[in-house]
């Protein structure tokens, strides 16, 4: 039978244990991560161990087009669709299909073919719609995935699916696992970035929640740091008035000590946080100016992203903000943008979309591509989900898609990567993947090994069990490597 203060001491962790000990962890912490210069230097090793395999990619860029971007309209061009235009899509194709609420009840399912034509872009020739010229003009340059797949149905759960690999919010997000086991390659900058953006018309109401983004049950010091839209890049960073930056950089040191004293007696992991962001924040003051002065910037490069790259909270800013960050060790960057969204307004909205958003896309690749860096950086578009191959809203002139996750559209490019391809097919009607089906998690376990990891490999033990990103599925979609 063992005692209450024999249960208390087989709780307490290794990092208690090291910390209560020898003067605790905390201060020889403090120690190594001292400069030069005496300040504590910021930059983080990975886990021991990894990578497990010599990566592809060094760096990772996610252009998340959140609303669900149609892959009936976009990538995926079915004749037998413009055939059966208006005529309800057979029940042998629709089967079972779990779809939303705002469409699980219809009586009718008109088949709404794509609403732009397509043609055949590269020496590859692979079939794009026409509202996607830029990405088209690089398609020697990426891979097409169409044969994604997920459970979700909403948009909430379904990014926060792919994101943290649970529908449910609370479990690490890929940039924040990235983070803990790779560690960071700069000492001013996050080891994660993340920015915002939706499209001009506001026409999509979906909203970027922190857990996106989150660290979930790993230490807080690997969730993303968010840049703004509006105000300061990163708020707080600035001394206040009267306060010198030799003065912050004492009253930083001094609370370091402080912290790491307290990390010493009790092995709180969110001191250590503490104590790095601090850190990074003071080391950020220099870092993040420079990061959005472009007046380095060619004339060409500015244009290649189009007008509204110096719209600050753009889409097309925020490409070229993900470059500069790239350039400057940042190892995940992830652009969130709203407004594919499109149950009514589809023959309106659809095309406005891809013109604020497809050339910064490929401007982003050929940038990356001309610097000498795409070979080992892997860019990576897609959303949620796709949508409905039949039409919402009044049968007889439908004007919109549903959610639909039952096979889908992405694409990729960069490190690792096969170019100049297209990967999974679906039926006539775009409707069920028929072979080489990617599920969330295959796509995940995927991208991880393009960064050296085995996502079977990358776990932290919480709650009593060992969790990774994939959950207990996925596999690496081998057919997509180069």
């Amino acid at each position: 039978m063992i005692d209450l203060h024999q249960q208390n001491i087989a709780r307490v962790t290794r990092r208690q244990l090291f910390g209560s000990t020898a003067g605790g962890v905390g201060l020889a912490a403090l120690a190594s991560l001292a400069g030069t210069n005496g300040s504590l230097h910021a930059a983080e090793k990975g886990l021991p161990g990894l990578p497990h395999h010599p990566p592809k990619a060094k760096r990772v860029v996610m252009l998340w087009q959140g609303g669900g971007p149609s892959h009936v309209d976009l990538f995926q061009d079915k004749p037998v669709m413009r055939e059966m235009a208006g005529k309800d899509i057979p029940d042998s194709i629709r089967g079972k299909t779990r779809l939303s609420t705002m469409s699980a009840g219809y009586g009718k399912w008109p088949c709404l073919p794509s609403i732009k034509p397509f043609k055949k872009y590269g020496q590859a020739g692979i079939a794009l719609s026409e509202m996607l010229p830029n990405v088209g003009a690089m398609a020697d340059d990426i891979c097409v995935v169409n044969s994604m797949h997920t459970e979700a149905v909403n948009h909430a759960p379904g990014v926060t699916f792919f994101m943290t690999g649970a529908q449910v919010p609370g479990r690490p997000s890929l940039g924040a696992w990235l983070s803990y086991g790779l560690g960071s390659e700069t000492d001013n900058l996050p080891t994660f970035a993340v920015m915002t953006s939706s499209d001009k018309g506001k026409t999509c109401g979906q909203l970027f929640f922190d857990y996106y983004w989150g660290s979930g049950f790993l230490p807080s010091r690997f969730q993303g740091v968010r840049f703004r839209n509006t105000g300061d890049l990163v708020p707080y960073l600035a001394n206040p008035p009267g306060v010198s930056s030799e003065a912050r950089r004492a009253l930083l040191d001094d609370l370091a000590e402080m912290n790491a004293a307290h990390l010493a007696d009790y092995g709180d992991p969110e001191i250590d946080t503490r104590i790095a962001q601090y850190e990074m924040a003071f080391r950020m003051q220099t870092s993040v100016p420079d990061l959005v002065d472009f007046s380095g910037e060619t004339k060409a490069t500015l244009d290649r992203y189009g007008p509204d790259v110096l719209v600050k909270g753009s889409f097309a800013n925020n490409c070229l903000v993900a470059r500069r960050l790239l350039e400057r060790g940042v190892r995940f960057v992830q652009l969130m943008h709203a407004g594919w969204d499109q149950h009514g307004n589809l023959h309106t909205q659809l095309e406005q979309q891809c013109r604020d958003t497809e050339g910064p896309s490929a401007a982003l690749v050929q940038d990356l591509k001309d610097r000498g860096m795409l070979d080992d950086s892997l860019i990576v578009w897609g959303g949620e989900f796709g949508r409905t191959p039949f039409g919402q809203g009044d049968p007889a002139n439908p004007r919109g898609r549903d959610h639909f996750g039952r096979a889908y559209s992405w694409w990729l490019s960069g490190g690792g990567i096969k170019r100049g391809t297209t990967y999974g097919t679906t039926d006539d009607f775009a409707w069920n993947v028929v072979a080489d089906g990617v599920h969330i998690h295959d796509m995940q376990a995927t991208i991880l090994h393009l960064c050296g990891i085995d996502h079977t490999r990358l776990t932290f033990r919480y709650q009593g069990r060992q969790y990774r990103l994939t959950d207990v599925h996925g596999n690496v979609v081998q057919g997509i490597l180069a």
